[in-house]
């Protein structure tokens, strides 16, 4: 088998060790997007018990993650469009309880704009300077992270909403498994629901 046998989220096989980050990453970007694909305002409005999470508050946040870490963390620039414009109530929470006003376009366009803004800004840190360069951000004792740091904490973060996502997606509709069909893309909602 080869590379191109696999599925085009899939990382190498025996590549370097940015294109092995960048490939866990972009599988799970890729899972996550599955999980909370196609879906209507109540599909993204959804939720399990007694949690307050649902796939809309996902897409919202992680898409607040992203530019928050590639932009604020990595460079020390203001976080800007589209969150500088945001109602956002100063909880860490905003992301998620903010997202039933949106509709699904909305909080698709939010989360494919975000992914795509950090890919170029990681794309471009990493010609500058490598996994070991240090960023804007650092711990209590003034230590610099790397980007090697930044890229790890983000693989963290989508691999435990990307858990959320399986559940609360196979609450809404059934749909189940670890990986997007073969010649999946996705897509921005439906108008409503199919059952």
């Amino acid at each position: 088998m080869t590379n191109s046998d696999y599925p085009p989220w899939e990382p190498p096989l025996a590549g370097t060790e940015v294109e092995h980050l960048i490939g866990a990453l972009d599988r799970l970007r890729t899972t996550f997007r599955w999980k909370a694909d196609d879906l209507d305002a109540a599909g993204l409005r959804a939720r399990i018990g007694a949690s307050s999470l649902t796939l809309g508050g996902l897409l919202k946040h992680l898409a607040a993650v992203e530019d928050h870490i590639f932009t604020t963390k990595l460079s020390g620039e203001p976080i800007g469009a589209p969150w500088d414009a945001a109602d956002w109530d100063g909880s860490n929470d905003w992301g998620f309880t903010s997202a039933a006003n949106d509709t699904p376009e909305q909080l698709y366009a939010l989360w494919d704009g975000a992914v795509g803004r950090s890919r170029a800004r990681l794309d471009a840190a990493l010609a500058d300077g490598g996994l070991d360069q240090l960023v804007h951000v650092s711990g209590p004792d003034g230590r610099h992270a790397s980007l090697r740091r930044l890229l790890c904490d983000l693989i963290e973060e989508y691999g435990r909403h990307t858990g959320h996502a399986d559940v609360l997606r196979e609450a809404v509709d059934g749909l189940v498994g670890e990986d997007p069909p073969a010649g999946w893309h996705a897509r921005a909602g439906r108008s409503r629901l199919s059952s």
